[in-house]
């Protein structure tokens, strides 16, 4: 490895063509309510919300802070992250089918699991799915034991009045077969989660908060389990052409699982309305407007990283001092990846970056500042003028207001809106 491709590991980078403001808060939640509070801010003078790109370098430890952030400001996120649709409603709607059909004799609380997970018939809707207090009230009045599906919908017609409970115990004995082929698994499967996006998804939007999160996940896990129970279908009937799986409700909930572990690609969908909110190794080649980094902190950004080789070494090695320059310093030891996606971030920014960080942890220990902006020339936002942006009488600090004055943005007179 040549002295230069060392140095570029370890090198200062390359300054944004742009100015940079820092905008530091005290907990990673505070941080959070300052970016969505800035977002709302800008916006509401005058910038176009697809203007506004947050980037970090991990979705994961802000996805819930920024949203909960969002809702608070009125201000509807996209998360551009693998969805993991194991975590999801229609996902264990059919593997609660799964395992009822697989189990033979079931509790009340198996019988009625995907019922919980707003399973509906693809007719006759009115008044579903059923609200939680409705099942609760079946599973107080149903008795204990395990009973077969048949022995379920006597016990069910002789102890609930419910007619919709009626209708859907009618519906499990019609697909109750323990042996099912592929054809059963597409019917059964693929009209659950067809009568699901009919009828749930809008009846999840109704209840739903403004910023419609729980909806939009819902769509997304709506589109890729229908795709899932295809992919099912199909390896299943392969599968048992050859005799890899037997033929059951539970080799088919283990394909579900086997298939929906392994994640498609990001960008699933688009939201001309939101924020677009992604991790930085999705920045390359973009441009926009503003560019807000988030958690860019020495804990986070770069990555600590674990290694055998002690950190002096480490550190010879990508100087090359003497006889280390004959061995190549792995890319992790200098924050290679990190410190590209960075550059990055900075880089898609065409009239300004916010950096933001939060500089304590939850037990008050110290939280320093990403070394990556050392060879960064910053305005920092005060104390005093980041409370005033998250106060009732919310005010844009003014190093941020200059980023958009510069650009040519918004006009801060006339397009101002109040909140008070």
């Amino acid at each position: 490895m040549t002295h230069a491709h060392r140095t570029a590991l370890t090198g200062e980078l390359p300054a944004p063509s742009c100015p940079v403001v820092e905008l530091p808060a005290p907990t990673r939640r505070e941080e959070a309510r300052a970016v969505m509070a800035t977002i709302r801010e800008i916006r509401d003078r005058g910038v176009d919300i697809r203007d506004i790109v947050v980037v970090a370098r991990d979705l994961d430890p802000y996805e819930q802070p920024l949203t909960q952030a969002a809702i608070q400001y009125g201000v509807t996120p996209v998360f551009w992250t693998q969805l993991r649709v194991t975590r999801t409603e229609p996902y264990a709607l059919i593997a609660a089918l799964c395992t009822l059909f697989d189990a033979g004799d079931v509790t009340a609380a198996t019988l009625l699991e995907p019922v919980a997970q707003r399973w509906v018939p693809l007719t006759d809707t009115a008044g579903w799915p059923l609200k939680q207090p409705t099942i609760q009230a079946a599973l107080e009045a149903l008795p204990s034991g395990h009973r077969s599906i048949p022995e379920w919908a006597e016990t069910v017609q002789t102890h609930t009045t419910d007619e919709q409970l009626i209708t859907y115990c009618d519906w499990l004995q019609s697909h109750a077969g323990r042996e099912p082929t592929p054809e059963t698994v597409g019917t059964v499967l693929e009209a659950s989660i067809d009568a699901y996006r009919e009828t749930s998804v809008p009846a999840r939007q109704q209840a739903d908060s403004p910023a419609l999160m729980a909806t939009e996940t819902a769509a997304r896990a709506t589109v890729r389990v229908t795709r899932l129970v295809e992919q099912v279908r199909h390896k299943y009937d392969e599968w048992l052409a050859d005799g890899t799986v037997s033929q059951s409700w539970g080799a088919v909930q283990e394909l579900c699982e086997l298939l929906a572990t392994q994640r498609p690609g990001r960008r699933e969908h688009s939201n001309a309305w939101a924020i677009d909110i992604m991790e930085a190794n999705d920045v390359w080649g973009l441009s926009v407007p503003f560019v807000i980094a988030v958690g860019a902190t020495a804990a986070e950004w770069p990555a600590q990283t674990d290694s055998v080789v002690p950190t002096e070494l480490q550190e010879a090695v990508l100087a090359g001092a003497g006889e280390t320059d004959i061995v190549a310093p792995r890319t992790a030891w200098g924050n290679g990846r990190d410190r590209d996606h960075f550059a990055d971030a900075m880089r898609a920014a065409e009239r300004g970056v916010i950096v933001t960080r939060y500089t304590q942890t939850a037990d008050g220990g110290a939280v320093y500042p990403s070394p990556f902006l050392a060879s960064l020339e910053m305005e920092t936002v005060s104390k005093q003028a980041r409370t005033q942006l998250v106060s009732t009488t919310p005010q844009l600090p003014e190093p941020i207001a200059a980023l958009l004055s510069a650009s040519g943005a918004f006009d801060p007179v006339s397009t101002k809106t109040p909140h008070e």
